[in-house]
């Protein structure tokens, strides 16, 4: 039951058809845990706190940093040096008093992930490296939870939501860690209202998690461009062997499958940068632009076939098998998740990524004209 206290608080939301006071005890009931702290945990712990989810969990080693602020709005001046999972904990105490908070104050490993997901019923992925993604996807895949991952990059970001109902995972997007292709916000920036909108992303699938309701993006990439406001969609289909290489003892992680040494480079992606792409367009090669057909700017110098990442499997065909082709969006995440099923799915053995975008490419090519003059 909710009290009087809780009806007025969640008022607003109980007004709707798809919550109302069923919907809003379903919520109460649900354990959700966040791992990380940062960019993208700030706004799903606020938005899930604040829609009265009964029981969360934090997990972050970190402590808040002056340079956190600008996007990890959950924090202030005072909350620097501060561990963030207690730091969150004690705002979030102080927005919403009906709900539980649990902080875990360490980084996740494979000795301690089963233990700490196990308890919690939807998990959301807010890290910023590919090691604890790939272990909190495989131990999803064990426990048979379901996870909303989110990532950023720039101005670039994308949400799925892996793991849930037999649906595709983590590894069935990315079977295995490329880490040479591995930056977070430290390296290469970010815009601080982006984390913002991914996150935000993310706790709206939390609630459709809970109560059952709307299209949950399984099976589905969704990515979303900051600097065209442009959504596009990647489909996305379970791969069972993919799921199950790093899972052979059932019900156990194996710690060295979780260190940087693991990488297979064989299942890496090629990827050059601007210099190199500039280099490369004297050669006979293909050029594919996986952004959307208003996306701008128009390069018509490039002679780039235009087919969005969303068509990019019903027009696999118009890809040449035979020829050096290079893939390019606007920051280089939608073009790289294209590669990957392309070459997963359909065999492509031609495709190199432009590292960083087309944007990149711009700049580099209006400092040559510049210096040209």
């Amino acid at each position: 039951m909710l009290s009087k206290d809780e009806l007025e608080t969640y008022s607003r939301q109980l007004l709707l058809d798809e919550i109302g006071q069923e919907g809003q005890h379903k919520i109460k009931q649900a354990k959700v845990l966040v791992i990380g702290a940062g960019g993208l945990g700030c706004p799903v712990l606020q938005y899930i706190n604040a829609a009265g989810v009964g029981t969360i969990g934090i997990v972050d080693c970190d402590t808040v940093e002056k340079s956190n602020l600008h996007r990890q709005i959950l924090f202030g001046l005072s909350s620097i040096g501060k561990n963030k999972a207690e730091a969150a904990k004690l705002q979030l105490s102080q927005n919403n008093p009906f709900t539980i908070i649990n902080s875990y104050s360490k980084a996740i490993k494979p000795i301690n992930a089963i233990e700490i997901i196990r308890e919690y019923d939807i998990i959301v992925d807010c890290t910023d490296n590919y090691t604890a993604r790939y272990l909190i996807n495989d131990a999803c895949v064990l426990l048979s939870k379901p996870f909303i991952h989110g990532s950023v990059y720039k101005f670039e970001g994308q949400v799925s939501v892996f793991n849930h109902l037999g649906g595709p995972t983590y590894r069935c997007l990315f079977p295995e860690p490329n880490y040479t292709s591995e930056t977070n916000c430290t390296q290469s920036g970010v815009v601080g209202v982006l984390p913002g909108l991914i996150g935000l992303m993310q706790a709206n699938e939390v609630l459709k998690l809970i109560l059952k309701t709307g299209v949950i993006l399984s099976g589905t990439v969704l990515t979303y461009n900051g600097l065209s406001c442009k959504l596009s969609t990647l489909r996305l289909k379970r791969m069972n062997h993919n799921i199950y290489k790093r899972l052979k003892e059932q019900g156990k992680l194996n710690p060295l499958d979780y260190q940087k040494a693991s990488c297979d480079v064989t299942n890496s992606i090629v990827q050059i940068n601007s210099e190199a792409f500039m280099e490369l367009m004297h050669e006979n090669i293909q050029i594919i632009d996986v952004r959307e057909r208003n996306e701008m700017p128009e390069l018509p110098e490039l002679k780039a076939r235009n087919i969005p990442i969303g068509q990019i499997f019903d027009r696999k065909d118009e890809i040449k098998r035979s020829v050096k082709t290079i893939v390019f969006c606007g920051s280089g995440t939608r073009s790289l998740n294209a590669i990957k099923i392309l070459q997963d799915d359909y065999a492509f053995r031609n495709l190199i990524n432009l590292k960083d975008g087309i944007q990149t490419y711009i700049e580099h090519r209006d400092l040559i004209l510049s210096n040209n003059k």
